[in-house]
């Protein structure tokens, strides 16, 4: 197998380890296999790939989509990353919780996001290269958040030597309690 699924304390949420074959020359590695994914529980076809560039501090997110609901399988290419997923699900048991990563170029793991979760990391190195594949495409319409530092979430964001650097439009998210996800009820 190509891969090494470990589901987190939340159902659904998996860090994936994929098999790294190297040697002098350089390393390979395959980085999706449908039907090993298919096979650990990860359903679902992705129909969008995307990539962005930050920097050490650089916080993006808590974000999701209402409409065009967004699974998503994330990785970093170059440099580090902490990595959140929140269950916002009404009804379920972890419905409010978070799980977090630390996923790095060097150690070469993944991290799924499932649909119904709010999704955010924050860039632990100099620089950072954070490529995802999602299983639906991008709707500006439907797009909605969570304050990264929302008190009834409670993300425990690692402290860093410089201070964290959020977009304006990350800023103006309601807070948690104040809003309702009855749209993710259909991913229980």
């Amino acid at each position: 197998m190509a891969f090494t699924f470990e589901e987190q304390a939340i159902k659904g949420v998996f860090v994936i380890t994929p098999q790294v074959f190297g040697d002098n020359r350089g390393y390979f590695m395959e980085t999706y296999k449908k039907e090993q994914f298919e096979a650990a529980g990860i359903k679902g076809e992705f129909v969008q790939d995307n990539e962005s560039s930050s920097t050490k501090g650089v916080l993006r997110g808590l974000h999701f989509q209402k409409k065009h609901t967004q699974g998503k399988l994330v990785r970093v290419t170059h440099g580090e990353v902490f990595d959140v997923a929140v269950d916002v699900r009404p009804g379920s048991e972890t419905f409010g919780q978070w799980v977090g990563v630390t996923l790095s170029s060097e150690k070469k793991n993944m991290f799924f996001v499932p649909p119904g979760f709010a999704h955010g990391f924050l860039v632990l190195s100099d620089t950072a290269e954070f490529v995802y594949k999602c299983s639906d495409v991008y709707d500006p319409s439907s797009e909605g958040g969570i304050p990264w530092n929302d008190p009834d979430i409670n993300v425990q964001w690692p402290v860093l030597d410089v201070p964290y650097k959020t977009s304006e439009k990350d800023g103006k998210h309601p807070g948690f309690k104040a809003q309702s996800f009855e749209w993710a009820e259909k991913y229980l």
